[in-house]
């Protein structure tokens, strides 16, 4: 990555070790890169990138290093530098943006965990497709990821499911309560096991496939009893009002929770602490867990209850995602036609015509906004869409290769010198660097901005460079390029859940 030699250089110059910050500017007669180092330290921009044009003068990886006041040094990547990285994507094929920042590190990525009482709404979904691009991403930045569903089998939610099934008050009311009604179903084991079913179909039909389901009910009593065990030794637990208490507090948390009630029952906050414990024990070296706007007070309890149990807080990382409102014609969608509750995600995917739509429109948004669905947007299949605009450029790519007949040539990529033909490298040598950052900072959203960026980059080539031309040299390395942002586009979708269609 360039911003690896960047900060390489930066380092030999200044003979020290300090957080190196690389920024792309957003204008290009800013350069390519550009880094506020010598803000940082205070020391002189000139002095340092004297030495950095020292340093740099073998690599040859820039034309030139310049400063700006009030002081940033801006980086503008050589034409051979770009040339060479043609040629790199080429030989690395699907391999290409794969980094071993992970050292092979396990991840436990937890998402969804909807309760099994009935069908997954778009809430749900907004979870579900981040937390499994989330997965792939740490896959392809060189971690182990590990997808987790945890079904929570016990507790109010069970009870009332079993109301629900013999008629009683309070229930829920869902298609799915409906088809065990008709079965005359009335054991709530087998009432979940039905409706975990029919989950595991919408996370098929969503592309996500999870490693493991774990139930709830595998952590009682043994689970929990050690953690009760451990907690009393620690002298975290005290009784108050005839209930067992954790004092979370002690740990950051904003006040103390219950782990048994008066009456005997054990909280999910006894069950949530069993369930981290079991994780660490599986040899996690890192927990991502999914939450819904609802659950953000869990996020201090989450983390002081690893750190009661010996664990780093610092590796449960907690992840908290708005809502999702679908909008059709200007109005938000309320209510489900079949649950009169809520949309599930299976109307969506139904609405829209599949996933690929689905998981694009929901990738788009920070996980700390509110995400607007726009349903007309969604059903539109032009270019206006925007999977479609990208998934347009990857048809349209597969198309030129056909058109030219031309088997892979040996690279030529020394003929390419226009400003839309390095315009479009610089950004196929970013894959690897939005990998890195994603798998840092988790903003999934980085991905579709890429893909669109990437697709508008690439049709601009398309319209200044005439790729299958009398000049059969050229041709040659258009197609070379060609071939090359074909492979970048296609790993940017698979790192979506996305298809490649190779015909629109």
């Amino acid at each position: 990555m360039v911003r690896e030699e960047i900060k390489k250089l930066i380092l030999k110059a200044i003979a020290k070790t300090v957080e190196i910050k690389i920024e792309k500017p957003e204008r290009e007669e800013f350069g390519d890169y550009s880094t506020n180092i010598a803000l940082q330290l205070k020391k002189d921009p000139d002095e340092i990138a004297k030495k950095l044009k020292a340093e740099e003068s073998n690599a040859r990886v820039f034309e030139k290093i310049e400063v700006v006041p009030p002081g940033f040094i801006n980086f503008f990547v050589s034409k051979e530098y770009l040339q060479k990285q043609v040629e790199e994507i080429l030989k690395e094929k699907e391999k290409f943006g794969t980094l071993k920042i992970g050292k092979n590190k396990k991840v436990n990525v937890e998402f969804v965990s909807a309760n099994p009482t009935g069908p997954l709404h778009i809430g749900n979904g907004r979870g579900g497709f981040c937390g499994d691009v989330l997965a792939n991403i740490f896959q392809k930045a060189g971690y182990r990821s590990s997808r987790e569903y945890y079904i929570n089998d016990m507790g109010r939610q069970i009870e009332t499911l079993k109301n629900s099934l013999e008629g009683k008050e309070p229930c829920y009311k869902n298609p799915y309560i409906d088809e065990l009604k008709k079965k005359k179903e009335k054991n709530t084991k087998r009432a979940v096991k039905f409706i975990v079913d029919k989950i595991k179909k919408t996370a098929e039909s969503m592309g996500i496939e999870y490693d493991k389901w774990f139930y709830e009910s595998k952590l009682y009593p043994k689970e929990t009893n050690k953690v009760l065990k451990l907690l009393k030794k620690k002298k975290l637990i005290y009784e108050k009002e005839g209930a067992v208490w954790f004092r979370s507090t002690k740990f950051g948390d904003d006040k103390d929770r219950v782990l048994i009630k008066k009456d005997g029952e054990k909280t999910y906050i006894l069950s949530d602490l069993a369930y981290l414990k079991n994780k660490f024990e599986r040899k996690f070296d890192c927990l991502i867990i999914f939450l819904g706007a609802e659950h953000h007070g869990y996020v201090g309890r989450l983390k002081a209850g690893a750190e009661a149990l010996g664990y780093d807080r610092k590796k449960v990382k907690p992840i908290v995602f708005q809502l999702v409102k679908l909008v059709e014609k200007g109005k938000q969608v309320r209510m489900s036609k079949r649950t009169g509750v809520y949309v599930t995600v299976d109307e969506l995917l139904d609405e829209i015509k599949g996933k690929d739509v689905a998981r694009f429109f929901f990738l788009t948004r920070n996980y700390g906004n509110h995400l607007s669905f726009n349903l007309d947007l969604a059903k539109q299949q032009s270019e206006k869409n925007p999977v479609y605009y990208v998934q347009y450029a990857y048809a349209r790519i597969c198309s030129i290769i056909r058109k030219s007949k031309i088997k892979e040539a040996k690279p030529q990529s020394d003929l390419l010198e226009h400003p839309s033909e390095l315009k479009l490298i610089k950004n196929l040598i970013r894959l690897p660097e939005i990998v890195e950052d994603t798998a840092h900072d988790y903003q999934v959203q980085r991905l579709p901005q890429y893909a669109m960026d990437l697709a508008a980059v690439f049709h601009q080539f398309y319209r200044d460079c005439r790729v299958i031309s009398e000049d059969k040299e050229l041709t040659k390395s258009r197609l070379v390029l060609v071939r090359a942002t074909k492979i970048v586009l296609k790993n940017t979708l698979d790192l979506m859940g996305i298809t490649s269609p190779e015909k629109m």
